[in-house]
């Protein structure tokens, strides 16, 4: 489980970096009025792939868990949801999204619950 999920998390960071710069340097003149949005996209991206990655490590510290695995599983739902739902309404004007983005935003603070729930768990098992 651990190597996959870091695996995973650092793709999603190549991703975020490449979107964020795609975004800096080619759409900012383009999507002016959307640019904030697309920018919220990236940061809340970047942040869950580290997430990812702190899972992973996690797991080689705790052990493997179903909370682990849930924790990573939300955060990558939270990162198509709510980062993709803001980079297509900014990009493509897509208005429909937007009560999408709330639903990734859930999956956010669940992956965070899940995550905290591992740690206390493991309170016993302190290093």
């Amino acid at each position: 489980m651990q190597r996959r999920i870091a695996g995973i998390g650092a793709i999603i960071m190549l991703l975020a970096v490449a979107l964020g710069a795609f975004g800096a340097h080619v759409l900012e003149p383009v999507i002016q009025d959307s640019i904030e949005t697309y920018k919220t996209g990236v940061q809340y991206h970047m942040i869950h792939g580290i997430a990812m990655i702190l899972v992973a490590l996690a797991a080689g510290t705790w052990g493997d868990s179903n909370k682990l695995r849930w924790a990573a599983r939300l955060f990558l739902i939270g990162i198509v949801l709510f980062s993709g739902s803001l980079y297509l309404l900014s990009v493509a004007g897509w208005r429909w999204l937007g009560p999408i983005t709330p639903l990734g935003g859930v999956s956010f603070i669940a992956g965070w619950l899940m995550l905290a729930l591992s740690a206390w768990g493991q309170t016993g098992k302190s290093k």
